[in-house]
C-alpha cells in the first residue's frame, strides 16, 4: 500500500512537470527559412504561424509557383525546429523513466 502511494504521488508529480513542460512549449516560437531566406515563416509551440515574410523581389507573376514552394518549405523547416524542440524537452523530462520505444509525449 505505501509503494501505491508513493506511486501515485510520483504520477502527481510528473503530471505537474509535463504540464509546465506543455505550457513552455506553447510559447516557444522557432522560425524556418527558404530560398536562402527569401521566405521565412515563424511557428509557435503549438504549429500555428505566427509570421510570414516574403522578400519583395519575389512578387513577380510568373514565379508563383515557386513562391508557394517556398512558403511551404519554410514552414516545414520551422515545424521540423519546434518538433526538435519539443522532443528535446520531453527527453529531458523523462529521462531514467521506463517508456518504450516509439512512444510520443506529451500525449
Amino acid at each position: 500500500m505505501k509503494d501505491l502511494l508513493g506511486l501515485m504521488g510520483k504520477a502527481k508529480e510528473m503530471q505537474a512537470k509535463f504540464q509546465a513542460m506543455q505550457d513552455e512549449i506553447a510559447i516557444l516560437e522557432a522560425s524556418g527559412q527558404a530560398g536562402g531566406g527569401l521566405v521565412s515563416v515563424t511557428l509557435t509551440g503549438k504549429f500555428e504561424m505566427k509570421s510570414l515574410k516574403i522578400d519583395p523581389s519575389l512578387f513577380k507573376e510568373d514565379d508563383v509557383e515557386i513562391l508557394e514552394d517556398l512558403v511551404l518549405a519554410a514552414h516545414n523547416d520551422a515545424k521540423t525546429k519546434v518538433e526538435q524542440i519539443m522532443q528535446e524537452k520531453t527527453k529531458a523530462l523523462t529521462a531514467g523513466l521506463p517508456i518504450p520505444p516509439g512512444m510520443k509525449l506529451p500525449f
